[in-house]
């Protein structure tokens, strides 16, 4: 089905998952994708592909920079919609955690998203529309043990796009939150080579509930219950994306629409009963 109005929109982190699967549905429906990918194989895997592809890593401000001009270059400056995908997942405990590697967590996460969409607003502000929408997480609003680093970065994603969106009312400018639960990704498995260089078990006093997790996250298939295809948070984007009224908020799952029931019912130390039984 072909959208009505056909926009340009950016997508970060496409080499697979979320990103590649939105992509698709976007392009599928008229709408001009301009993708991006960290690696560059994987910026010649998605040009072979059919699609239009920048270079880019949320972790380095020259390379947000070189994106953001070859993509004004590419469009005339005209963009109409952000999708900021890229992300990571850091697993350990908090108290495993270095002040490095919780920095390296953030500057994809929350302070390279930050610094792409401020160097796209501008281009929003001239031509007096435009959506910007975040890929978030259950984990932005309720956390869960062993992934303090992930659970940090998108709840001060959260409150930066909730902030945004109230500075950009009346511009035109749009302002959505996706809240994915568990998704068929590469997720897991990107979370473990992250975990392998990072944490040290032995050195932990975790390190028998580490032995768990590494289980879980080598797990092949669905690691939870309710996982759904990436092509669930790609139907919530469109609707972003075409909407002449778009939500604040898109819950995905069930796990995120029972967990945002439960966070407005339960006191804290009901559900913090339940979420440290979470794995």
């Amino acid at each position: 089905m072909m959208s009505a109005m056909p926009q340009t929109i950016f997508i970060t982190g496409c080499s697979s998952g979320i990103g590649y699967a939105t992509a698709e549905c976007l392009k599928g429906r008229g709408h001009r994708v301009i993708c991006s990918a960290r690696k560059v194989e994987d910026v010649s895997t998605l040009i072979e592909k059919g699609f239009e592809c920048l270079q880019l890593d949320l972790a380095d401000s020259a390379s947000i920079h070189n994106a953001v001009q070859a993509l004004i270059q590419m469009t005339d400056g005209k963009v109409d919609a952000l999708f900021n995908n890229g992300a990571f997942g850091q697993p350990g405990a908090v108290e495993d955690l270095s002040r490095d590697v919780l920095r390296n967590q953030f500057e994809t996460n929350f302070f390279g998203t930050h610094e792409l969409t401020n160097l796209l607003i501008p281009l929003m502000r001239k031509q007096g529309h435009g959506r910007i929408i975040y890929n978030s997480s259950v984990l932005g609003f309720v956390a869960m043990k062993f992934r303090g680093a992930y659970n940090s970065s998108k709840f001060a994603l959260e409150g930066l796009a909730d902030t945004l969106r109230l500075e950009l009312r009346g511009s035109g400018i749009h302002i959505s939150l996706i809240e994915p639960g568990p998704i068929e990704s590469r997720f897991r498995a990107n979370a473990f080579a992250m975990y392998q260089k990072h944490i040290d078990p032995t050195k932990s006093a975790h390190n028998q509930t580490y032995q768990a997790m590494e289980a879980r996250l080598q797990k092949p298939g669905p690691a939870a219950p309710f996982t759904l295809p990436a092509t669930a948070v790609a139907e919530k984007v469109i609707h972003a994306l075409e909407s002449g009224r778009p939500k604040a908020r898109y819950a995905v799952t069930v796990p995120t629409h029972l967990f945002a029931w439960l966070k407005r019912l339960l006191p804290v130390t009901w559900l913090d009963k339940i979420l440290v039984s979470v794995e």
